[in-house]
């Protein structure tokens, strides 16, 4: 894949400074930035090239909430290699998510599980490891679901975990699909690792459901909320009668716009989480 790096330069006070930051990183995550890192004069971003929103990007900076901010920002073609290289190599610590679940770095030695069910997950270029709150929160929400016999179906599934999760808690069959191909390399690796048969890793966006038969019990979204709201209806249409979509990726705030699609499309609240900013809705279809 072909990156973009965008240098954002704030100016402003010191004080509005990080502020700032994470409010240019909110609104280039809406224009398809995958990854920040701050620098001394801002952010600096990396994007796909085919990902890139230009028109959303600078309508975020001309209708930026901060009058007392003053943003401008080069972008160029990034070295081709794996930004998250570092990171990865790195790994994570293990997270648990409500003493049934620990999420585990394959690369490190196999911690105490406790009898807790362990997933293994190898990130390469590819999101999901539990370490940020709308994974935990979405695995949080299938721990209360009675998934056992149900057919899964993991949007953006970026690692596997979700789609991994669910086949562990009893799924009988999941589906997968991510835009990013070494994410879906990265899944079923992971799918691998943690034993997993029953999952199916796709190649595309949503669009790609329309090659899927059947309709789905659960469905699993932890993406961004403009994402959301465009494929919402996409969502609606493959799942079953009763079904539940679970989904993450936004902000609290970004809530009342999510509901007033869904309503819409005749799906209720049936459930919430909040962690920090972050949210998670459980949406039934009547």
């Amino acid at each position: 894949m072909k990156y973009l790096v965008a240098d954002f330069n704030i100016a402003c006070a010191a004080e509005l400074m990080q502020t700032a930051r994470d409010l240019v990183a909110d609104l280039a995550g809406e224009a398809g930035f995958e990854s920040f890192e701050d620098t001394p004069e801002g952010i600096r971003g990396y994007v796909q090239t085919d990902a890139l929103d230009k028109q959303t990007l600078d309508g975020g900076i001309a209708d930026f909430p901060m009058p007392d901010v003053h943003i401008t920002y080069t972008i160029c073609p990034a070295e081709d290699k794996n930004w998250n290289a570092s990171w990865e190599a790195s790994g994570f610590d293990p997270v648990i998510v409500d003493r049934r679940i620990i999420i585990c770095d394959a690369k490190r030695p196999i911690p105490d599980t406790d009898n807790m069910t362990p997933i293994f997950i190898d990130a390469c270029q590819a999101f999901g490891t539990g370490t940020h709150q709308t994974t935990r929160m979405i695995v949080s929400a299938l721990l209360s679901l009675d998934l056992d016999g149900r057919r899964v179906l993991d949007c953006g599934c970026g690692t596997g975990i979700l789609g991994i999760a669910a086949s562990k808690m009893g799924a009988k069959g999941v589906v997968g699909y991510d835009i990013d191909e070494w994410s879906v390399e990265n899944t079923e690796h992971n799918c691998q690792i943690n034993h997993v048969e029953n999952m199916e890793v796709l190649h595309g966006d949503a669009l790609v459901l329309s090659h899927v038969s059947g309709v789905f019990d659960v469905v699993l979204a932890n993406i961004n909320r403009n994402i959301l709201l465009h494929d919402l209806e996409t969502f609606k249409d493959i799942m079953a009668s009763g079904a539940l979509l679970v989904m993450s990726g936004f902000y609290e705030a970004d809530i009342p716009m999510l509901l007033a699609k869904a309503t819409e499309l005749k799906l209720k609240e049936v459930g919430r989480k909040t962690d920090g900013e972050w949210a998670c809705l459980m949406l039934q279809l009547a």
